[in-house]
C-alpha cells in the first residue's frame, strides 16, 4: 500500500482543513453557474475525490450520530437526576456491576471502529488499485523546495508549477496517473477537488491519479511542512478539453522562440549562473536544479503561484527573490539595472 494521506484515520481533520481551505476569494463557476471555490472538498469533480468525499460524509454521519446520542443522554441525566430540593448532601448508594451494560459499551465501540476501518480500507483499495487504461496520461511530479516540476514522459514535455491535464469524459475515461517523487525533503500533493493528500518522500516513489469531469482551474497546496516557504508552494491544475490540451502539448513541445531584438539579454542569461539551474531548449542553458524556462511566459504565475507572471514581477523576482518569496532557494544575481532589463526582456519572449 502506498504511503498516502488520502483516506486515513485523519479523515475528520482533512474535512476540517477542507472547510478552512474553502475560504479563498477566488472562485469558479460550475456547469449550473454557481460559484464554487477551486479548493472546496465538498464539490469533488474526480472519481478519487468523490470516493473520499463519500467516506468523509459517512464518517461525519457516524460521529454526528454518536454526538447526538451522547449529548441527549447527558441532557436527560442532568435534567432528571439533578440535585433535588430535599437533598441532604450525603453520597447516594453506589450500584456496581451490570454485565449487559459492560458488554454494550465494549461491543458497540468496537463495531463502530470496525465499520469505519472497513469503509476506509475499501476506499483506499479502490483508489490505489485502479487500472491504468492505455490512453491514460502519464505525469511525473517532482517536489522541490519550494516549487513543482512536471514531466510528461510520453509527450516529451517539461514544465513547472502549473499542471495541465485533459478532462475525462465518463463515457471515454482519460485519467491522469501521476508518479510522485521528491528532490529533497517530504512534500504532500493535495488538490482537494481532484484527489486526497498523497506524500512525496525522498527515495520512495509514490503514485496517485485523477479523472476530472469538469474543465477549469483547480488550486491546491503542499500539505506537508517542507521548509521556510512551504505556505507558498502552491498547486495549480488546469483541466482542459482534449483539443485545448493537445494544443498546449504541441506548443510546449516547441523549442524556445528567441528573437534577435533580445540577444543582449540572452547573452547575459547564458553567461551567468542562471544556466546552472535553468534550462531553455534551443540554447546552451541546460540546468536541472530550477524550473525549465523554455515556455516561461505561457504560465500565469511565477514562484510556484506566489506572484502573477508579469514583466514587473519577473524583473523583481530576478533582482531580489526574497521580496516575493523569503527563504526561496533562488539567489539574487546582483545584476545592474541595465542587465536586469535585458534579461527580463529576453525571458518575456519565452512563450
Amino acid at each position: 500500500m502506498g504511503i498516502t494521506d488520502s483516506c486515513n484515520w485523519r479523515v475528520g481533520l482533512t474535512v476540517l482543513a477542507g472547510v478552512l481551505l474553502c475560504l479563498p476569494a477566488a472562485v469558479l463557476a460550475d456547469s449550473g453557474g454557481r460559484s464554487i471555490s477551486p479548493t472546496n472538498i465538498f464539490a469533488p469533480v474526480s472519481t478519487p475525490a468523490h470516493s473520499i468525499f463519500g467516506l468523509s460524509v459517512f464518517v461525519l454521519a457516524v460521529t454526528a450520530a454518536i454526538f447526538a446520542i451522547v449529548f441527549s443522554l447527558l441532557v436527560y441525566c442532568v435534567v432528571k437526576f439533578g440535585k433535588p430540593a430535599d437533598d441532604d448532601g450525603r453520597e447516594p448508594p453506589q450500584i456496581y456491576g451490570s454485565n449487559q451494560v459492560e458488554v454494550a459499551w465494549t461491543v458497540i465501540p468496537i463495531l463502530i471502529v470496525v465499520v469505519l476501518f472497513l469503509a476506509t480500507a475499501r476506499v483506499i483499495a479502490s483508489i490505489q488499485k485502479a487500472a491504468q487504461p492505455r490512453n491514460a496520461i502519464q505525469v511525473v511530479a517532482i517536489g522541490h523546495q519550494f516549487w513543482w516540476e512536471y514531466r510528461y514522459p510520453g509527450l516529451k514535455v517539461v514544465t513547472a508549477n502549473e499542471l495541465h491535464i485533459p478532462v475525462s469524459d465518463p463515457a471515454h475515461p482519460t485519467p491522469t496517473f501521476i508518479t510522485l517523487l521528491s528532490a529533497d525533503t517530504d512534500h504532500s500533493f493535495w488538490v482537494p477537488r481532484l484527489d486526497g493528500k498523497t506524500d512525496l518522500i525522498p527515495n520512495h516513489p509514490n503514485a496517485m491519479w485523477m479523472d476530472p469531469q469538469l474543465t477549469g482551474l483547480y488550486l491546491g497546496q503542499c500539505a506537508q511542512y517542507c521548509g521556510t516557504q512551504h505556505a507558498k508552494m502552491l498547486l495549480r491544475v488546469y483541466v482542459q478539453s482534449r483539443q485545448e490540451f493537445d494544443h498546449w502539448v504541441a506548443q510546449q513541445s516547441q523549442p524556445a522562440q528567441t528573437s534577435t531584438t533580445v540577444s543582449e539579454g540572452q547573452r547575459i542569461f547564458e553567461t551567468t549562473a542562471c544556466i546552472n539551474c535553468h534550462a531553455v531548449n534551443g540554447t546552451v542553458a541546460d540546468g536541472r536544479f530550477g524550473p525549465d524556462l523554455t515556455h516561461l511566459m505561457s504560465r500565469e504565475t511565477i514562484a510556484s503561484g506566489a506572484a502573477l507572471n508579469t514583466p514587473e514581477n519577473l524583473r523583481l523576482w530576478i533582482q531580489n527573490p526574497d521580496s516575493i518569496k523569503p527563504g526561496s532557494k533562488m539567489p539574487a544575481m546582483g545584476l545592474s539595472d541595465q542587465q536586469l532589463d535585458a534579461v527580463t526582456a529576453f525571458l518575456a519572449t519565452l512563450h
